[in-house]
């Protein structure tokens, strides 16, 4: 996937001066429009009854993604969309946040919003579990997660699958520290790391690979740290590992209050699934739901 935004630097386009500016300003700033070139937008704009953006789209002055994103600027809707690396293709509301997919997460999240999250409900995190490896958990929790931070609160995102973790990858974080090391009772410093511009998200990833999982999160520690994270984000989302490599996903979702349950269409087995919502039972979770991952 190719940045389409390389044009604009640091200096060109300042994030917390952008808001309170016209659609036109934006769009002439972020690609060095001239004075002339501006000139020649508005007159055809004039002559054709267009807005500034399809104007300067029609005259090859600018791209279709350049409005898409002066737009989210105003509105206040982060995404990933210039400067630095492109995102990794599997963070869709980053990459590509208008597209149907990116759609499917904000759906998805208006319906947690609702059953989860009602007034004055206490705060809960989000454990996104699945029968077996490959349903798409981690490609849900993360999307999930974005979609939440777009709603302007602080989000952390925390990788929960001491088996085989994937956020640090799909995010491009280090993993030196993380999760294992602080339940492990390590010192461990810069383990929440801020997400280039998504500047609401925030990940936790899960740092050396420790060989005794599911005794980690079942110590007092880890129920402790949920409750001091949810108390400091507006929203926690925790990703873990498949039901077919034990209890830590269980322990995982009693810990953070509520669950998603994630099936690969024509892939996870209707036993398997009915295992992993019906083990659930017997713990203070509550499922959210039950998502079919056609992506």
């Amino acid at each position: 996937m190719q940045n389409n935004m390389s044009s604009r630097s640091a200096e060109e386009v300042r994030p917390s001066a952008l808001h309170d500016r016209s659609i036109g300003d934006i769009i002439a700033e972020a690609n060095n429009l001239t004075t002339e070139q501006v000139e020649r937008i508005l007159a055809h704009q004039k002559s054709h009854g267009l807005r500034f953006g399809e104007a300067a789209v029609s005259l090859g002055l600018a791209k279709g993604e350049d409005v898409l994103w002066a737009l989210s600027q105003q509105f206040h809707y982060p995404y990933a969309a210039g400067g630095g690396p492109a995102p990794n293709d599997e963070l869709v509301l980053a990459a590509k946040p208008f597209s149907d997919q990116a759609e499917s997460f904000r759906v998805l999240r208006s319906q947690i919003n609702m059953k989860l999250y009602p007034a004055d409900a206490p705060r809960r995190a989000i454990a996104v579990i699945s029968a077996d490896d490959g349903d798409g958990k981690t490609f849900f929790a993360a999307n999930l997660a974005i979609a939440f931070s777009q709603l302007g609160g602080r989000t952390l995102l925390v990788d929960g699958d001491m088996r085989s973790p994937r956020q640090h990858e799909i995010f491009g974080l280090e993993n030196s520290s993380g999760l294992s090391g602080i339940l492990s009772g390590r010192s461990e410093t810069n383990v929440i790391r801020p997400i280039r511009d998504l500047p609401s998200l925030f990940v936790m990833p899960v740092g050396t690979l420790p060989p005794n999982p599911t005794e980690l999160v079942e110590r007092p520690a880890f129920a402790l740290l949920m409750r001091e994270l949810v108390s400091k984000f507006d929203h926690v989302i925790v990703d873990t590992p498949a039901a077919i490599h034990g209890a830590d996903y269980a322990v995982i979702a009693a810990r953070c209050g509520a669950a998603l349950a994630i099936a690969r269409k024509g892939v996870t087995r209707v036993t398997a699934l009915n295992g992993l919502v019906a083990a659930l039972g017997n713990t203070p979770t509550e499922v959210a739901g039950v998502v079919m991952n056609e992506y």
